[in-house]
This record gives C-alpha cells, sequence and structure tokens, in this order.
C-alpha cells in the first residue's frame, strides 16, 4: 500500500536539505515514528519493521513510502513531516509542510451474491439477444428472398412477348 505524499516546494536549480518524517498513530494512540529520510532511509524499530519501503523520488518531490503485507493492525493516521532548508548565498530559508493520510483497512471481500446474480443474468441477456439477432436475421433474409422472388415473376410475365409468325405480320414483309 502506497502512502503518497508529494511536496513540490523545490526547483532544480536550487539545492536544498530535505529531512522526510513518517510518524504513525493508532486509532486512540499517540504518533510514534516509523520511518525517516535525512539523505539516507532509516526505518525506526516499530510494529512495521522490514515492511516499509522508501517510494520517493530523487529530486525529494515524492516523498512517498510503501507499506508491505499490509494487515488490520495498520488503520490509523499516518504523518509525513517534511522540511527543507534552501541554501542561497544570503540566506537559508527553512520550509515545513505536513500531510495527514487516514488509512482504514477492511478484509477482503469475498463475492458477494448479488453480484453473483448480476453476472449469471448478464450472460442470459448477452444469450438470448445474440438468438434473438439471429432470428430476426433468417426472419429479414427470407423476406428479402420471397419478394425477389415475387419480383422476378412479375418481370417474366411482362418480358413475355409472343412469337411473330409470318402471317400475322402487321408489316409487310419484302423478300
Amino acid at each position: 500500500m502506497k502512502l503518497l505524499c508529494i511536496s513540490c516546494m523545490k526547483r532544480e536549480e536550487v539545492t536544498a536539505n530535505t529531512v522526510v518524517e513518517w510518524f504513525y498513530r493508532p486509532e486512540g494512540g499517540k504518533d510514534e515514528p516509523i520511518y525517516e529520510y535525512r539523505k539516507t532511509n532509516h526505518e525506526f524499530p516499530s510494529r512495521f519493521s522490514g515492511r516499509l519501503q522508501w517510494n520517493g523520488s530523487k529530486d525529494m518531490q515524492d516523498v512517498s513510502i510503501t507499506v508491505l503485507n499490509v494487515t488490520l493492525n495498520d488503520s490509523g493516521i499516518y504523518t509525513c513531516n517534511i522540511t527543507r532548508e534552501f541554501e542561497f548565498e544570503i540566506h537559508r530559508p527553512l520550509f515545513t509542510s505536513s500531510r495527514l493520510i487516514h488509512l482504514t483497512v477492511v478484509e477482503e471481500a469475498g463475492e458477494d451474491f448479488t453480484s453473483v446474480i448480476s453476472e449469471i443474468m448478464m450472460y442470459i441477456l448477452l444469450v438470448f439477444l445474440t438468438l434473438w439477432l439471429l432470428i430476426e436475421m433468417v426472419y429479414c433474409y427470407r423476406k428479402v428472398s420471397k419478394a425477389e422472388e415475387a419480383a422476378q415473376e412479375n418481370a417474366t410475365d411482362y418480358l413475355a412477348i409472343p412469337s411473330e409468325n409470318k402471317e400475322n405480320c402487321a408489316v409487310p414483309v419484302e423478300e
């Protein structure tokens, strides 16, 4: 679980010393230090020992940490304190900021009966619509083919020309 803490108070051309402190407070408890970054990473002995990992950026804009193997006991308030001392020629201003993260860990939810029923209904509807589309296509194909047959029968009625013989010829034929 990544605990996101971003502090965009530093530009690349300005050097600064950055100190990041992470604290954990259980429900109804007091803050206890769990992690610190002061040019190097340092994990304090706590319930998180061996489960914290630095996930920040090299430019110290992102000073996040990751809690590995999260348990129900990890619920609580996490505090990220950032202290930056900028190094200018004339003076060295000091800026601090703090971020609170409220984390509530719940048990992994099992399959809900409603979601199972919804999934089954979705598949039934999908099969039904596919069959309906297939039946509609067959019906339309038959209707179109019958219309084409009727049109061909009508065309042959109009195109039937009796053969002419020389006896009934209206125009004299010269021989």
